[in-house]
């Protein structure tokens, strides 16, 4: 699984999107979203997971947006099979499922990004923005319980709060919320070293080792917005 604030750009700085759901007007939808935002490109389309594993070797894009309930292959399938033949696509999966077992099968398919249909459209963008900077994204609306048990095999986020700084509570939140850690030094205005530096000290004294782990605390500890589905992105 990617990680870090890593790139799959092309040279011309452009995100190239493939975008997979087997409903005609989620598709459109979703392109009409992600071609308005600047730095995107949508560069192909289909609606059956066969198609998509092909479709994908031939265009190649920086990330492929996967519904995981298709006809022909399902996301999971088609995940394990873009991690053999196209390494350096990032698949963000989009979905409705919200049990830990699709969460889990899907990134121990390969898969980079799990973000919920009902999400807003901003979360969409910045799910596309982390995963093609070779970062780790899952939806911070999802239950704490779901991502704590799917992060440690359990019902609870290990780890003391009390000795964790406001700038180190803070690095984390917005990590959480997808942020790289150059964005989250222009928000606090610091260096990215200085934002590296809070990072590693918090996630020492929580014992965490992943961005997920990040997610689990923040969304158990309650850091995470919660957005009412009037503003979803479908």
């Amino acid at each position: 699984m990617p990680m870090g604030d890593g790139t799959n750009l092309d040279t011309s700085g452009t995100v190239r999107i493939f975008l997979a759901d087997d409903h005609t007007l989620v598709r459109q939808g979703l392109m009409r979203l992600l071609q308005e935002e600047p730095g995107f490109e949508v560069v192909g389309e289909a609606s059956d997971g066969r198609e998509v594993v092909e479709s994908v070797q031939t265009v190649r894009p920086d990330v492929v947006v996967v519904d995981i309930s298709m006809p022909g292959q399902n996301g999971i399938r088609v995940a394990q099979q873009l991690r053999q033949t196209v390494p350096t696509a990032a698949i963000l999966g989009l979905t409705v499922h919200e049990e830990k077992g699709y969460l889990r099968e899907f990134f121990e398919a390969g898969a980079a990004g799990y973000l919920l249909k009902r999400s807003a459209a901003e979360d969409l963008v910045r799910a596309v923005r982390t995963v093609a900077a070779g970062g780790f994204y899952v939806d911070p609306h999802l239950p704490a319980k779901l991502i704590s048990a799917f992060v440690h095999g359990r019902e609870d986020v290990p780890g003391s709060y009390s000795d964790l700084s406001e700038r180190e509570t803070e690095v984390l939140r917005l990590i959480a919320l997808g942020h790289s850690n150059k964005e989250v030094a222009a928000q606090l205005d610091v260096s990215v070293k200085t934002v590296e530096t809070y990072k590693a000290r918090a996630m020492e004294k929580l014992q965490l080792r992943s961005r997920v782990d990040i997610i689990a605390v923040a969304a158990e500890r309650g850091w995470l917005p919660v957005r009412p589905s009037s503003q979803t992105m479908l």
